[in-house]
């Protein structure tokens, strides 16, 4: 067992006479420094982590990664597999696709594999006398020599158009990924089931997070949907066991936007714990799970107030794609859901006849038609910027008399929303 070898090493008090079962002679060991790498420490036995000093090491970022192949893996493996400088050019576009679509680690070793399978394919044309003098891979090419690609990354605006999922960031083995909550409600009677092969702190996350939006009457919630209705909180791949204490906000969104309608605002990713009294705690591994928002193209990070020092090691690259929103309260959250359209338009007219060469009355009612549909536009752009939820009569009256043609009407929809 190299555990137990390895306790014995580090025991300053019996590695001074360390005996080999093998060549059953004692070494003094009290003077070597042991060098040792994992990828995991939860397969570490905790008496050894207490003799060993960890330094936690994140993983590499995409153009890191690119980086490294341009620089090391390439010109490695083209002179490993026979072939010269000049016959092989991986463009960078394909090396980016390899890193996305055929890898997904930590690391680079699986890129270094990919790579080398490029190459080995590209001396079978050469020695065969099929190959061009130089050839040039770009990311077109690269199903060709690698097949399909192996990992898919999910749309997000699709994923998001409807209310009751939210984005979550994740901290995996290879790196961090997003993982996207789905919440759905069902007829029922008080029921709340979590699935996804969740870990015992996520699933009391989400107990948490559903007794806080319960709580929660400022968001318009029906305070007897709990009697009358089943809650299914569901995170997708449950292939994949998950676990950890910063999925809280997410939960608490992905159920408000739910209950509410209103569905979360498509480019946002949200990490952190939250507690019943809707305080948002801190979380580690800020930088590994910042880094797949990047990749992922989102524009949007909301995080716990008190990581925002953690930002200062996400490379600048990645931090320039996207703004940032900190908070210690999930109320603030709720700036990542759509806000509610409460202004509609219902045409109860038609326009006069068209033909080829338009009348008089054709063209008053399209320069009035156009300026409506204009200064709408810009009402509600305005209105929904601002977070207003109910507009007042008058407004919507002086709006109709002076910018709507005739036949157009306006109407407020007949919320129970406080007017602010």
């Amino acid at each position: 067992d190299p555990s137990s070898a390895l306790l014995e090493v580090l025991d300053p008090e019996q590695n001074r006479e360390f005996r080999d079962h093998y060549l059953d002679v004692p070494f003094d060991l009290s003077q070597v420094m042991f060098i040792t790498t994992a990828n995991v420490l939860d397969t570490v036995p905790s008496p050894l982590q207490d003799r060993m000093e960890i330094i936690q090491l994140s993983s590499y970022t995409e153009d890191e990664k690119v980086k490294i192949a341009q620089g090391y893996l390439i010109p490695r493996q083209i002179k490993e597999n026979g072939l010269k400088g000049g016959e092989v050019q991986i463009e960078e576009d394909a090396l980016r696709e390899i890193v996305q679509g055929y890898t997904r680690e930590a690391g680079v070793r699986n890129l270094e594999r990919q790579i080398g399978k490029i190459c080995r394919k590209l001396a079978a044309q050469v020695a065969a006398g099929e190959a061009a003098p130089k050839t040039v891979v770009d990311a077109a090419a690269i199903p060709q020599y690698l097949g399909r690609r192996k990992f898919h990354s999910e749309e997000v605006t699709e994923r998001t158009e409807l209310p009751g999922v939210a984005i979550g960031l994740a901290w995996t083995v290879t790196g961090g990924d997003i993982m996207f909550f789905e919440a759905t409600r069902v007829p029922g009677e008080k029921g709340c089931t979590v699935t996804g092969q969740l870990g015992v702190v996520m699933k009391e996350s989400a107990q948490a997070a559903l007794s806080y939006v319960r709580s929660r009457a400022a968001l318009d919630i029906d305070p007897d949907f709990f009697r009358k209705s089943d809650i299914h909180l569901h995170i997708p791949a449950g292939a994949i066991p998950k676990d950890g204490p910063s999925a809280g906000i997410t939960m608490a969104t992905a159920l408000a936007s739910l209950l509410t309608g209103r569905p979360v605002q498509p480019y946002t990713g949200m990490t952190g714990e939250i507690t019943l009294r809707g305080k948002v705690l801190p979380i580690g591994g800020v930088k590994e799970k910042i880094l797949p928002a990047a990749r992922f193209g989102l524009k949007r990070i909301i995080l716990p107030k008190h990581n925002e020092a953690d930002l200062d090691e996400v490379p600048a690259p990645c931090a320039s794609r996207w703004s940032s929103s900190s908070s210690t309260r999930w109320t603030r959250c709720c700036a990542a859901l759509a806000p509610r359209h409460n202004l509609t338009a219902t045409t109860t007219g038609c326009p006069p006849e068209r033909s080829a060469n338009p009348s008089p009355p054709y063209r008053a009612w399209r320069r009035r038609h156009s300026a409506y549909c204009h200064a709408s536009r810009q009402l509600v752009a305005h209105f929904c910027g601002a977070g207003i939820i109910t507009l007042c009569q008058v407004i919507v009256t002086s709006f109709s008399r002076f910018c709507c043609p005739k036949g157009v009407e306006l109407k407020i929809c007949e919320q129970k929303t406080q007017t602010k």
